[in-house]
């Protein structure tokens, strides 16, 4: 359970495909995880929960050797201190716009030398793994995604991109898409092309080149690109989906 692989995938080239998670309930999260994703998105910038909600689902996560991602509702040491103390093996930081951003985001996320997280992780003892092991070697195996969600970021990229001590650069098409002026127009030529570059702009820094999308064939399409870790939409809208297709094919037999 303990180093999860993601990190050492992402640093030896692969790409890794995840998706979310809906509600914050074992149930739920059980469900999702025997589908075996490479890693699991916690959402708890938009979701109306934080990381206290969780309980042992990162715990259960990593004992199916998913890695969960916790995405934080800002670039802050407490919320990311908590999500990797709660048993993230990736955090995911929003609306990263300059270097010196990044660079807090980095000194927020490791422990010394390398940053200035606080040290007391719960999660080792709810897992029953070495707890003594697992702080001295954690910042070998935290991942940290941070998000280009705006015309500044992907203006900064050059600069953002220099700063040691993250692995994944996730573009937002939603928030993008309001910044360059075609709010919620994610297929727009102007979010289109910024997407198309970003992976070009991260070639040879060891970066991964992050998004997240739900139709199958833009998937394909960005993994095509180079986007090295995807988050593959969610369980519950795509099986509403399912179920709304069903619902439909039975009321049409019925006349």
């Amino acid at each position: 359970m303990y180093p999860n692989p993601l990190k050492s995938r992402l640093q030896a080239g692969e790409t890794v495909l995840g998706t979310s998670l809906s509600a914050p309930l074992p149930q739920v999260a059980g469900m999702i995880l025997a589908a075996q994703p490479d890693f699991i998105w916690i959402d708890t910038e938009h979701s109306p929960f934080g990381t206290e909600a969780l309980g042992a689902i990162p715990v259960l996560a990593r004992q199916k050797g998913v890695a969960p991602m916790i995405r934080v509702a800002m670039n802050d040491p407490a919320l990311i201190k908590k999500a990797y103390d709660v048993g993230a093996v990736a955090v995911m930081v929003p609306q990263v716009n300059t270097r010196e951003e990044a660079e807090r985001a980095v000194e927020y996320s490791k422990y010394p030398p390398l940053g200035q997280r606080g040290i007391s992780p719960s999660w080792p003892l709810v897992a029953g793994e070495d707890w003594n092991h697992v702080v001295k070697t954690a910042n070998d195996e935290t991942v940290l995604v941070l998000q280009l969600e705006s015309q500044e970021a992907y203006d900064n990229i050059d600069e953002i991109k220099k700063v040691p001590g993250f692995d994944v650069l996730l573009v937002g098409p939603m928030d993008l898409s309001a910044s360059v002026g075609r709010i919620a127009e994610t297929g727009s030529k102007e979010v289109q092309e910024i997407m198309e570059s970003v992976p070009k702009r991260l070639e040879g820094t060891g970066i991964a080149a992050g998004t997240t999308l739900g139709d199958l064939s833009e998937i394909k399409e960005k993994l095509g690109w180079g986007y090295r870790f995807m988050n593959v939409g969610n369980a519950m809208g795509y099986g509403a989906e399912v179920v709304r297709k069903n619902l439909d094919e039975l009321r049409q037999g019925l006349g």
